[in-house]
């Protein structure tokens, strides 16, 4: 047969065959991601108002709190942001991906909406149960399945005199155990703090309003939540023999301590504490001792870092054993002048932002910018202080991909394809209060993205970043790379396991950031407070990140945005 009759021939098989042929070519593989999930109500674990959830692309779940003012299981939900990402370049996806709530926990399933939606902005009403964990499936061309997760703030508090430990306050059976000691009559019971329906409801009778109240019997109260629905509590009041043993611990940090324990009902402890060296004892004043029935808690400020003290606490008569603590010393990063740098001798392209022969601290994505271009995080000498080097680092579109310039304290690990695995964090066991550098800035406008949840940013002006972190990791906690550990490894290849730094880990214990989109020309000082979430617990590990496009991670940026960064400090109050 001759070419010419072979490509006929073909051409008339595939006229036939073509419907075949169409139905097994694959179709792309576009991710369903929730992006926003509002509900009336919503808060943080303070109380406060916020329409922040935690949205985890790589566990599909979103976790977010609500006040006591809601009713679990007929939740407003407002908003639902949704997007339907692509990392293949060939493939320009922009149809709405579609939803699917759970069908048996909507009052309304036929009504509520099958795509993204915002209903405050036209007073529709959506409600759901979240009583308990809600399925959705985000539609694309295949199906994703995500868990919405709420949780609901309600503080129950109880106390009466003479009380024995903490009360059992049990919220699935209504019923409440307080324990007293034997010289305390039942009949008549003075009730100090008594909340059961939460900071917004309201107890009937409420035994605080009288001098005494009789508990000889179980007592049924007819409570009101703060969202309207009543409620029947039982409370039940024993006499024990057994007692709260008075206990003291502290954490020391730089400049304070706090002092914490258990006591008995009804004791103020005294607070005292020195240096191990001085004679004299200097009282912490009872109205800075915070109290519950049988805890208490005191900071003591002006401390010394470095120094031994010894505190000792007392109950009345009893004085438990004198303890001492040494306060932390003061830590600063190594190389926060960015003075130090040396060009990797394997590699001529390679700037690496510590001395020649010296341990790295600092490290930045330059080994995977070289693979295919040249480091895009260099050493300057246009510095702040008129000496020494500072730190440049320039957004760049790197042959195939956007990559910001971008310093943080870890290490990079390796390449893989055109992203990098990086080991957040380094070991650090300090308090500070602030961080503080000298900048310059130039915003370019965004024209990369490699997320189409950012594609909203283009035509924006890029901005920088720095922010600080500070965890505190706990045995088993960490992750693991080629037999060494970081708090986190970061993985930067997009999809559904792309690993990313996240502030609300709840292994982060302390966070602040600093963002600015306007191009600064001359070198500014600028200062972060480092805001600590949890105060009982020491740090572990710092990271300190900073890059010329915030949202470098994402690969979206301005092409030639340049951040120039010098004299670093941490700062301890």
């Amino acid at each position: 047969m001759s070419i010419a009759r072979k490509i006929i021939f073909l051409l008339i098989a595939v006229v036939f065959v073509g419907c075949d042929i169409k139905e097994e070519i694959p179709y792309p593989v576009v991710y369903g991601q929730i992006t926003e999930f509002v509900v009336n109500g919503q808060c943080t674990v303070d109380g406060q108002p916020t329409e922040s959830a935690t949205i985890d692309r790589n566990t599909r779940t979103v976790t977010l709190n609500v006040s006591d003012t809601v009713n679990l299981a007929n939740l407003r939900v407002r908003k639902i942001g949704l997007a339907g990402t692509t990392y293949n370049p060939d493939v320009d996806y922009k149809e709405v991906p579609a939803l699917f709530p759970d069908s048996t926990v909507c009052s309304n399933y036929a009504l509520f909406p099958k795509t993204a939606f915002d209903a405050s902005k036209d007073n529709r009403d959506f409600r759901m149960d979240f009583t308990n964990e809600v399925k959705f499936v985000v539609h694309t061309y295949q199906d994703y399945e995500w868990t919405v997760k709420v949780n609901q703030i309600i503080e129950r508090e109880v106390e009466v005199e003479n009380q024995v430990g903490e009360p059992i306050i049990d919220a699935d059976t209504r019923n409440v155990i307080i324990y007293v000691n034997r010289t305390q009559g039942l009949k008549n019971v003075r009730v100090k703090k008594f909340v059961l329906g939460g900071r917004h409801g309201a107890v009937s009778p409420d035994p605080t309003t009288y001098d005494t109240f009789d508990f000889y019997t179980l007592r049924r109260f007819a409570v009101k939540t703060g969202w309207g629905e009543l409620q029947e509590w039982k409370v039940m009041v024993f006499q024990t023999d057994a007692k709260v043993e008075p206990t003291a611990s502290v954490l020391a940090r730089n400049h304070t301590a706090t002092i914490y324990g258990d006591k008995p009902n009804d004791v103020t402890p005294k607070i005292e504490y020195k240096e191990s060296a001085a004679y004299d004892w200097k009282s912490v004043a009872e109205a800075d001792i915070e109290m519950t029935s049988t805890s208490y808690t005191a900071t003591i400020k002006g401390l010394r870092p470095a120094m031994q003290y010894q505190y000792r606490v007392s109950f009345g008569e009893e004085t438990l054993e004198t303890k001492e603590f040494n306060t932390v010393a003061l830590q600063h990063l190594p190389n926060t002048s960015f003075d130090d740098w040396n060009v990797d001798p394997s590699n001529s392209k390679l700037y690496c932002p510590w001395a020649t022969g010296g341990t790295s601290f600092w490290d930045t994505g330059n080994r995977g910018a070289t693979t295919v271009g040249s480091s895009n995080s260099v050493p300057t000498d246009d510095t702040s202080t008129g000496s020494g080097k500072a730190a440049y680092l320039e957004s760049k579109y790197i042959v195939i991909k956007f990559a910001a310039g971008n310093i943080f304290t870890g290490k990079y690990l390796k390449t893989d394809g055109t992203n990098g695995v990086l080991g957040f964090g380094r070991p650090f066991t300090a308090f500070p209060s602030k961080l503080t550098f000298d900048y310059k800035y130039k915003s370019a406008t965004i024209t990369k993205c490699g997320d189409k949840n950012y594609e909203y940013l283009i035509g924006r002006p890029d901005s920088c970043n720095v922010y600080v972190a500070l965890w505190h990791i706990g045995e088993g906690e960490y992750e693991e790379y080629q037999g060494d550990k970081y708090p986190i490894v970061i993985r930067t290849e997009p999809g559904v396991n792309q690993n990313l730094f996240d502030p609300n880990d709840p292994r982060v214990i302390a966070y602040g950031q600093f963002t600015q989109g306007n191009t600064v020309e001359n070198w500014t000082t600028e200062t972060i407070n480092i805001k600590y979430k949890n105060t009982m617990v020491e740090p572990t590990h710092i990271l300190v990140v900073a890059s010329s496009s915030k949202f470098g991670d994402f690969f979206t940026g301005g092409v030639g945005s340049t951040m120039v960064l010098d004299n670093m400090k941490l700062i301890y109050e």
